[in-house]
């Protein structure tokens, strides 16, 4: 059969050659093939991203390339709306069919609705895949019938009523279609994969954790090779004072898609076949990848799912309005070293273990300072390499005491937790060197140290580090009947319209413009 025809396949969140259905799809029975991943100003314009987020993008781009290349092909990558600049490509290139994975996130939902109106009227015809989840969220609520499984318990029994998760597709083929070699206008709208300057950053990465498929596959590999480890496997026994992570750090991966959660589903479920004796979600691995779907399908169904106005799970809480309180928070001088080390850690690796994660948001809500948890979540939005906004949503939302789990009376101390993993406080010394020289006694509590204890170790509080910006041991008892009061006021339909009446909005606002006043005293 002669083949003809020319497909467009537009990578987004599946970086990847590996259980690729959409790029299958797109090689098959065409004579050129397109490949591109477009970046899209939505995505920086809005708020900055990390620069250890971006360049894990850019290495998981450059990696894609290399792959492509090794086939024949390559990534052309084009900067713009995709709104506007995949029209006029497909237009230019003669293109016939335009191939995509799905992405359910909700300005992707209305991108890609509109795309495909474009497409239709271009007389392209649109090819997408499920592939970035395990399983449908639109099939997950059918089997729940009809309604939205609210709870982790209710998406186990709803997927038990399911066949298995998909099997991974095959691998794309060692020869790919070529591009078009006079493709109107490819050089000059492809670009190749920009250096960081080119998008105006300025700082290097610090991250340790690089991006791409190569690495994706070499990290799942040597993350199962001790089936043992696997099988007995219970996140919260994992350490989060570890210096080497105690999990398997794929998040990333499967954040970009550079690894595919069906591939990862199917290995586990083979070592745990192979082992019989197994752990069991939610504790386990597959409970993990459970739990990734569980806020996919929840955030999907649920309007509003990454703000408190008008998020019909989310209780309205009267947060403080504290740019201050939530600056020393972001930044990392909170005068509790457990929590400005994890953020620490934060700025400089992009990642950090979930138990961690679980502490410093406790603290910045429910547990110390009494913020909103939104604007938490902009700061793992911004600087996490996996954050993944319904994950990133649905965990701030839980750890917060707002949807998903209500005894915020179980407070993570910023003093003694980090202890029971950690007495000697290694975890603070390697990400605080300003007290490296605290001795263990004082490592948790640095300014009950004596004076001469203080200058011993070259570190003077409130001086060479921050004094506590509260006081631990009366701000949580007040937060906790603050909490109760909240939760009583949410009973009433009426009173949680009048605390969420433009909220969100002043909390970020106010933010904002401390943030424009900081950058008024630079410039002066």
């Amino acid at each position: 059969m002669t083949k003809k025809g020319r497909s467009l396949l537009w990578f987004r969140k599946g970086l990847r050659l590996h259980d690729n259905p959409a790029l299958l799809e797109a090689a098959k029975d065409v004579e050129h093939l397109f490949p591109v991943f477009c970046i899209d100003p939505h995505f920086y314009e809005k708020q900055p991203i990390g620069v250890n987020r971006i360049n894990f993008l850019f290495e998981s781009l450059a990696d894609l390339h290399e792959s492509l290349s090794a086939r024949g092909s390559r990534l052309l990558v084009l900067r713009g709306d995709p709104k506007q600049i995949l029209p006029q490509v497909w237009k230019d290139w003669g293109v016939t069919k335009l191939c995509y994975e799905q992405d359910t996130e909700p300005y992707a939902l209305e991108r890609d609705n509109e795309i495909g109106e474009l497409a239709k009227k271009a007389k392209v015809e649109v090819k997408t895949f499920l592939s970035h989840t395990l399983y449908d969220p639109v099939e997950v609520k059918k089997a729940h019938g009809g309604k939205t499984p609210e709870t982790y318990k209710a998406f186990q029994s709803a997927v038990a009523k399911m066949p298995p998760p998909p099997s991974p597709v095959r691998d794309a083929p060692e020869k790919l279609p070529t591009i078009a070699p006079k493709a109107k206008g490819a050089e000059e709208k492809a670009t190749g994969v920009p250096t960081l300057a080119e998008v105006g950053y300025t700082d290097k990465p610090t991250t340790s954790f690089h991006g791409g498929e190569t690495k994706a596959l070499a990290r799942l590999t040597k993350s199962l090779e001790d089936k043992e480890w696997v099988v007995q496997f219970e996140k919260p026994k994992t350490s989060p004072a570890a210096l080497e992570p105690s999990t398997t750090v794929l998040s990333p991966y499967m954040k970009f898609g550079c690894i595919s959660a069906r591939l990862f589903y199917a290995k586990l479920v083979q070592i745990e076949k192979e082992k019989k004796k197994h752990t069991s979600p939610p504790t386990s691995l597959v409970g993990q990848l459970l739990w990734r779907d569980f806020f996919y399908t929840v955030g999907y169904h649920t309007p509003n799912f990454h703000h408190m106005l008008g998020n019909p799970l989310c209780k309205q809480i009267q947060w403080d309005v504290d740019p201050v309180l939530y600056k020393a928070w972001d930044e990392g001088r909170t005068g509790y070293p457990w929590i400005d080390a994890i953020m620490v850690q934060l700025q400089q690796q992009g990642w950090m273990h979930h138990l961690a994660r679980h502490s410093v948001a406790c603290f910045l809500t429910r547990g110390d300072l009494y913020v909103s948890w939104t604007l938490g979540r902009d700061t793992f939005d911004r600087l996490l390499i996996d954050g993944d906004h319904f994950v990133n949503n649905g965990n701030w939302m839980w750890l917060s005491a707002s949807a998903f789990f209500s005894q915020f009376f179980r407070v993570y101390s910023p003093i003694t937790f980090g202890k029971k993993y950690d007495k000697q406080g290694k975890f603070i010394k390697h990400f605080l060197p300003v007290l490296k020289d605290m001795p263990d006694k004082y490592i948790y509590e640095p300014w009950t140290a004596p004076e001469e204890v203080q200058k011993k170790a070259k570190c003077i509080i409130g001086k060479d580090y921050p004094k506590p910006v509260v006081e631990h041991a009366t701000k949580h008892k007040d937060n906790l009947n603050r909490m109760k009061s909240a939760y009583d006021a949410n009973k009433s339909p009426q009173k949680r319209k009048e605390i969420s009446d433009g909220f969100d909005e002043m909390a970020r606002a106010e933010v904002l413009d401390m943030e424009a006043d900081d950058d008024e005293d630079e410039e002066k």
